[in-house]
């Protein structure tokens, strides 16, 4: 069979269209760019197609021929300008959804959402909505999948529980009472492939699939569950009032990428659940529980923990940077400060000039620790010059002070365990882990 799958390059997309591939099928690739390194699919024919734009019908259907099946799992979580969702998630899928038509395909599948239904209350899930509503109105055969919470190790929804979970202590919202209902990636993968090659004939004219694990959990059962498998230890959970939630939310919602938003807590609250009765029917037996996961525990507590130790190490170096600027330039005797740069062979009419640059200079390394502008770069840059000044600062009271490094204080010594840490940071920022 051919079929043209959008949103191929996310955590979705991407598997069904490996899925596909492996079962020997035609897939047409549709993505805003063409795929490179670890978001290609090997056999996937790649086409243009941006959601993000406003599409029309009619100049989709070229890129619909002989095309048998429509998969669409595209989407977005966060809105940053007030259209995307509407666009990405309700217009062009639309239009998709009449070009397949007009192109005579047989099927069509939609990834929607579940909560995308009558009690929809937040843009995300009413934008979910309408576009299925307008599938379910259309002459084709269709299916559409509504996903509960989705475990996929490498998901940003998981890591971001995970993360969460393998927290010292684990802030609850609430009591943590909210009712969840985690689904596996590949249960949701196995769903939509088995619905793409159904024949046309053989289904209904629209089916919804809720796509749930096998039974509902509270959230605090779920984090309960994410560090057993990141074998964290067992958790100290802390309730927290669902009024200083609600302000957190809002403070995240101004951080791009955040996951955590007054709308994701209202969808949290409203509970994300359902009977696992489609899932059983499609797949055949019951949705895995995610209980019995054998996965790479080592690695997803790796990840977890390196989300909040990898920023909370940056910070504290950070802190580091600044204060020893602020005892630098105000709180040490600046007497003293000044017989140090003598003793290491400073000129005399440029010791003050030295002592509040270099804490100036100070200051900088520290700010940047908290705020790394994206047009300077990969913030490894940031981890490579401190240690650069490390390294000098070193060498240089070594050679003039070597006495410092028989110090009971150790203020050379120290330097070595903050050259490992940012060692470390430099080769976590190389992996796009923090």
């Amino acid at each position: 069979m051919v079929i043209f799958l959008t949103g191929a390059t996310g955590l979705l997309g991407s598997r069904i269209a490996a899925a596909l591939v492996a079962q020997g099928h035609a897939v047409r690739c549709a993505a805003r760019h063409a795929p490179g390194g670890e978001g290609a699919v090997r056999g996937c024919r790649f086409v243009a197609l941006d959601l993000s734009d406003e599409l029309d019908p009619a100049s989709v259907m070229p890129l619909l021929e002989g095309v048998d099946v429509v998969i669409n799992a595209a989407g977005i979580f966060e809105d940053r300008t007030g259209h995307d969702f509407s666009r990405i998630h309700t217009r062009s899928p639309i239009a998709l959804f009449q070009a397949t038509v007009m192109a005579g395909v047989g099927r069509i599948v939609q990834i929607s959402a579940l909560g995308a239904d009558g009690g929809a209350q937040t843009p995300y899930h009413r934008s979910k909505k309408a576009a299925d509503d307008a599938l379910r109105a259309l002459p084709i055969s269709s299916l559409i999948v509504q996903p509960s919470l989705v475990f996929a190790e490498d998901g940003r929804s998981t890591q971001f529980f995970a993360a969460w979970s393998t927290l010292p202590v684990v802030p609850l919202p609430g009591s943590g009472a909210q009712v969840v209902q985690p689904v596996h990636v590949d249960d949701v993968v196995e769903l939509v492939t088995r619905g793409a090659l159904t024949r046309a004939s053989a289904a209904p004219a629209s089916e919804t699939v809720a796509a749930v694990g096998p039974r509902p959990v509270t959230m605090k059962e779920y984090l309960r569950l994410l560090n057993r498998l990141c074998s964290a230890g067992a958790p100290l959970f802390m309730p927290v009032p669902m009024p200083l939630v609600k302000t957190a939310a809002a403070l995240c919602a101004r951080l791009p990428g955040a996951l955590m938003s007054p709308d994701a807590l209202a969808m949290l609250e409203r509970g994300n659940a359902a009977s696992a009765d489609g899932m059983q029917r499609w797949l055949g037996r019951p949705p895995r529980s995610l209980g019995d996961e054998p996965s790479k525990r080592a690695t997803l507590g790796l990840r977890a923990k390196l989300a909040w130790l990898a920023p909370l190490l940056a910070g504290a170096i950070g802190a580091v940077w600044i204060w020893t600027a602020i005892v630098s330039a105000w709180l040490y005797p600046r007497a003293a400060s000044l017989d140090l740069l003598a003793r290491v062979g400073a000129p005399e009419g440029t010791r003050l000039f030295l002592l509040y640059s270099a804490a100036l200079l100070d200051l900088l390394l520290g700010v940047l620790c908290f705020a790394w502008p994206a047009r300077l770069g990969p913030r490894r840059r940031l981890w490579w010059a401190q240690i650069g000044l490390i390294v000098v600062y070193s060498v240089l009271i070594t050679w003039r002070l070597p006495e410092f490094w028989l110090h009971p204080y150790g203020p050379l010594s120290k330097n070595l365990p903050m050259i490992a840490a940012l060692l470390l940071l430099m080769n976590i920022d190389g992996k796009g882990s923090t």
